[in-house]
């Protein structure tokens, strides 16, 4: 345990550009107490930031929460966004490397999903976007 910092999950909502960097920041302060590797934090921050901007952008603002997790021999942090914008109405493309509607990291789902360890993505059209990811320390 770092001292000082509550590892409890915590909640932010996103709604601005300035949220974006907020859910940055609070994702950064988790991965460092959690004692992730410099470039799993870098990784994580980067799937983050590029998720939070999706929900801002295509999912019209919704929220994020970041948590630790353990899986018995390993700590990690996982991060859930959810908004309740148009969904995604063809996923395998959305998914597809390159895939870009502009604005962004230029890095897509694609990228968000291979800078992390496990990613899960659930999506209604007309109902909202939910996507999970987790970074597993080494």
């Amino acid at each position: 345990m770092t001292a000082g910092v509550d590892l409890g999950p915590k909640a932010q909502a996103i709604g601005s550009d300035e949220d974006v960097v907020r859910v940055r920041q609070l994702v950064r302060t988790v991965a460092v107490a959690v004692k992730l590797s410099l470039v799993d934090q870098t990784k994580l921050v980067t799937a983050a930031s590029e998720l939070a901007r999706n929900t801002l952008i295509y999912g019209g603002g919704g929220g994020a929460e970041v948590r630790v997790v353990e899986d018995g021999r390993r700590r990690g942090v996982r991060v859930v966004f959810a908004d309740t914008g148009p969904g995604i109405p063809d996923l395998d493309l959305a998914l597809t490397d390159g895939y870009t509607t502009g604005g962004g990291l230029g890095l897509g789902l694609s990228g968000a999903r291979r800078l992390v360890d496990d990613f899960d993505i659930q999506t209604v059209v007309g109902e909202g976007t939910r996507i999970t990811v987790t970074k597993w320390s080494r």
